[in-house]
């Protein structure tokens, strides 16, 4: 037996006998697994944001016991078992690979996604569209993006980056020039959609981009906070935080160009 295959196989018996001895486990359903298996994902999320491999290991860890966890309270019901979802996720690689696993031709990126698209609306399985196949529980700008990316490999896009970025002041003017909030809140909503486009058509992920300013943003008030006097930040003058703000910017600046 391979080291992996040894290592799978620990943790699934450890899983077995956690299932079975420990009160804490015994009691776990897929409902209250859900938000923590949300909340290790973000935390994996956040150590590749860091590049932090062993943070990463870690994290890819918890998520593999929370795969292990499902799998075995899906078997308990008799429904299927980790062999079941393994298989499923193998036979669903080679279907969607046919230029790999067949005779079908793809030259580039571009071709290998609209074909997983096109067999994936082939499968059925529910989701008649396009787009239904983009969660509904996905953060607002994640959707976004990967509601572009979809509708974009049926060719449902702008012809050059110019035309997008025309769309992204279009959209600014109007929310400028919005009146009502319900109308302020609206136009808002479509300079974000416009401005998560442009960024994709820049090959930058948005959320990815926004989650880097607010580490920016979190180190940078921190080292104003840090030099705070003992009666706190409200008694520092603006002029006190930005001299300590643009200070902290040096910082990082200085920091980023010996990396």
């Amino acid at each position: 037996m391979t080291p992996q295959l040894t290592a799978f196989h620990r943790l699934l018996t450890i899983m077995d006998e956690l299932r079975e001895q420990c009160p804490w486990d015994r009691k776990q359903t897929f409902q209250s697994l859900r938000k923590l298996t949300i909340e290790e994902t973000y935390e994996l999320a956040d150590e590749i944001l860091s590049e932090d491999l062993n943070g990463i290991k870690e994290e890819v860890g918890d998520l593999l016991l929370h795969m292990v966890f499902y799998a075995r309270i899906a078997s308990e019901r008799g429904a299927w078992d980790i062999s079941d979802a393994l298989n499923g996720v193998c036979e669903k690689l080679i279907q969607r690979h046919p230029h790999i696993y067949g005779d079908v031709v793809a030259e580039d990126e571009a071709a290998v996604k609209r074909n997983w698209e096109q067999i994936k609306l082939a499968e059925g399985k529910g989701k008649k569209t396009v787009l239904s196949g983009v969660p509904t529980a996905l953060p607002a700008m994640v959707k976004a993006m990967r509601m572009q990316e979809k509708t974009a490999q049926f060719g449902f896009d702008w012809d050059n980056q110019e035309q997008v970025w025309e769309k992204v002041r279009e959209e600014m003017e109007e929310f400028r020039t919005a009146t009502t909030d319900a109308d302020r809140e609206a136009e808002f909503g479509d300079l974000l959609f416009s401005l998560v486009n442009y960024a994709r058509w820049q090959g930058i992920d948005p959320e990815t981009a926004l989650e880097r300013t607010n580490r920016k943003f979190r180190h940078r008030f921190e080292y104003v906070e840090s030099r705070a006097p003992e009666s706190g930040l409200a008694s520092m003058s603006l002029e006190m935080m930005e001299k300590l703000w643009v200070a902290a910017k040096e910082g990082t600046d200085k920091a980023r160009q010996t990396d």
